[in-house]
């Protein structure tokens, strides 16, 4: 089972439809017309979003922690989405992948599920399914300890 279906059975299902104020997406592409695409529809959801144009730019973005998801293409012309992961790990961050890929073939999603990727998306098919990708890596970031404390929920003290 992958992690994203995994998150999706353990989040309860009122969660999915809420996002918290300050919620914050990353979205790295080096092709604006996508970019512009995927903050569209990450805005109408009610996330707000930042763009980096280069994968260069997208990691130092995501090095300053405020981000829960990073969407991007998995291959831009500076670099694989693999240095976000790297990124991820050297400094202990909590946010989560969903790539958006054009032609991504089954070993390569694969491939991209094992190495730290939460979700792939295919940019022709599964437009559909950015918000509700975006939605659960939010909260499987926010189970780790990344985000914004939604309102509502209070964090559990050690007894």
């Amino acid at each position: 089972m992958n992690l994203a279906l995994q998150t999706r059975q353990e989040i309860p299902s009122g969660l999915l439809s809420h996002i918290p104020d300050g919620a914050r997406i990353l979205v790295v592409s080096d092709d604006d017309s996508d970019a512009k695409r995927l903050r569209t529809l990450l805005f109408e959801a009610g996330f707000a979003s930042d763009y980096a144009n280069s994968i260069t730019a997208g990691c130092d973005a995501a090095k300053s922690g405020q981000y829960q998801v990073v969407v991007s293409i998995p291959q831009l012309r500076d670099g694989s989405w693999r240095r976000l992961s790297d990124i991820a790990n050297h400094y202990d961050l909590r946010f989560e992948i969903v790539l958006w890929a054009h032609n991504f073939d089954l070993r390569d999603w694969a491939e991209a599920l094992d190495t730290g990727a939460f979700d792939v998306l295919d940019a022709v098919y599964e437009r559909s399914r950015v918000v509700e990708a975006t939605k659960c890596a939010f909260w499987a970031a926010y189970l780790k300890g990344a985000g914004p404390t939604p309102r509502g929920i209070r964090p559990h003290k050690a007894a």
